[in-house]
């Protein structure tokens, strides 16, 4: 169980270094089926496991590449909507949950292989500067689905945070990825504490998982400053649409 935690891990934490996202909603499947944790504590594992590696994805980032005002507004309402998002966890079947998020894992490969623009002139008055009426509400409601969606499913939301600060909000997609980071160890924290109450981790797995998270995230940064976009959206969509076939199967086979 180690040695697959340590491989997913490289994954995951390679995931988040390289694009920002994605590697949160590979998490969980991968702690549930590669590591044979029940998905009760997957979820909260996950969340340890994404807020750490994403902060050391972000240090070299931190300077230039985070819009701090979107962060702190995102990050904020979103971890108050984390607890709604684990109120309703505790509602739902497992295998729901499980095909909930197959179907969130084939949209976001779908957005991954989508054109993504770089601003949205709209929130810019003529001089460049933002029009912080307009952007606000959509800050704010960016934050309230995100924040949901990381209670609910142990999701960071890197992959829902990066097009939308790119085409809703109008940031640089190199700005979108070091925000996204920030917004989503916020909401990890979020959530984690959310599930405080009814925690039991198996720290041992956790924290392999993560230390290698945290390096793969780390060296992953470095690394995708050189790589093409297109090239990172696609090879990161055919692995989250092979990921969603499997958790489908899976959950088809256990019925």
């Amino acid at each position: 169980m180690i040695g697959a935690a340590l491989v997913f891990g490289l994954i995951v934490g390679g995931l988040l270094g390289l694009v920002g996202g994605g590697g949160s909603i590979l998490a969980v499947p991968a702690l549930v089926y590669g590591v044979g944790m029940p998905l009760s504590a997957a979820i909260p594992s996950s969340l340890v496991v994404v807020g750490a590696s994403s902060t050391m994805a972000v240090l070299p980032r931190i300077r230039r590449d985070v819009d701090w005002r979107l962060a702190l507004i995102i990050g904020a309402t979103g971890g108050a909507t984390a607890f709604a998002g684990t109120a309703v966890n505790q509602l739902l079947d497992q295998q729901v949950l499980l095909i909930v998020f197959a179907a969130i894992m084939v949209l976001a490969g779908i957005r991954m292989l989508l054109p993504v623009g770089s601003r949205a002139g709209h929130d810019y008055a003529a001089d460049g500067t933002v029009i912080w009426r307009r952007r606000l509400p959509k800050a704010v409601a960016t934050g309230v689905v995100v924040g949901f969606l990381t209670g609910l499913l142990g999701v960071g939301g890197g992959f829902l945070i990066v097009p939308a600060l790119a085409l809703i909000l109008g940031l640089p997609m190199t700005m979108a990825v070091g925000t996204s980071l920030v917004i989503v160890v916020v909401n990890s924290i979020g959530g984690f504490i959310s599930h405080i109450g009814s925690l039991d981790l198996d720290w041992g797995l956790t924290g392999a998982f993560a230390g290698t998270a945290m390096v793969a995230s780390s060296i992953a940064g470095h690394i995708g400053r050189s790589l093409p976009e297109r090239v990172l959206k696609r090879g990161f969509a055919s692995l989250v649409f092979v990921v969603a076939a499997y958790v489908v199967l899976r959950v088809v086979l256990d019925f």
